[in-house]
């Protein structure tokens, strides 16, 4: 079993990857591994909806994202974490998961998600349930925690003084591995659930 986690914070050492190794102990202690991909001082652009991903089953931008995308398969669920811009994920994340979700053609279906949002003050909430709508459109059962998966801290280090925050950390790795364990048993007992043909429907007429 796996977990990707994508760290989306441009500070190599800061309150982010802080929060972060707080769940990679708690996974690696439960038997799952896990593997973070730091993409925060990347060049990642936006989606331009060119078509090429239709065609193709990978983005035309042969970056960072296709790279996570093969990761992603192979892996039994996903945790994404971001600095609080704006009371929003940061513009890099935000253009990854975009292009990641929109570019790969793989089912998604029970591969458990999670998010986490890290910020001095406010804006933790807004960036949490932004970053759960790509694992609610795609079939993905969504961890939680004790709280909104978030961490306090401004200055790198801070979030150490956050022991509320960090136990939310620890919390959401073993939920999340209890979510992928069980699913894991479920789909050898019962299979995924059964995907109908998808309708697509728009209000003009």
């Amino acid at each position: 079993m796996k977990v990707l986690i994508i760290n989306a914070s441009p500070r190599k050492n800061g309150n982010t990857s802080l929060s972060l190794t707080q769940m990679e102990k708690v996974f690696r202690s439960e038997g799952i591994e896990c593997e973070t991909l730091s993409i925060g001082s990347m060049d990642i652009r936006g989606c331009v909806s060119c078509g090429y991903c239709s065609k193709h089953g990978k983005c035309a931008f042969d970056d960072i994202v296709n790279e996570a995308a093969k990761k992603f398969e192979e892996a039994d669920g996903l945790v994404v974490a971001s600095p609080v811009y704006y009371a929003m994920a940061n513009g890099t994340i935000s253009s990854f998961l975009q292009r990641l979700f929109y570019s790969s053609d793989f089912d998604k279906t029970m591969k458990v998600g999670a998010s986490v949002a890290v910020a001095r003050r406010g804006g933790l909430s807004s960036t949490y349930d932004e970053l759960n709508k790509f694992f609610g459109i795609s079939g993905m059962p969504i961890a939680s925690g004790q709280y909104w998966n978030s961490v306090h801290g401004g200055a790198p280090g801070e979030a150490e003084q956050d022991a509320e925050g960090l136990q939310g950390m620890r919390t959401l790795a073993r939920n999340m591995a209890f979510l992928i364990k069980s699913i894991a048993l479920g789909k050898k007992e019962f299979g995924l659930p059964e995907r109908e043909r998808s309708i697509y429907t728009n209000f003009i007429r």
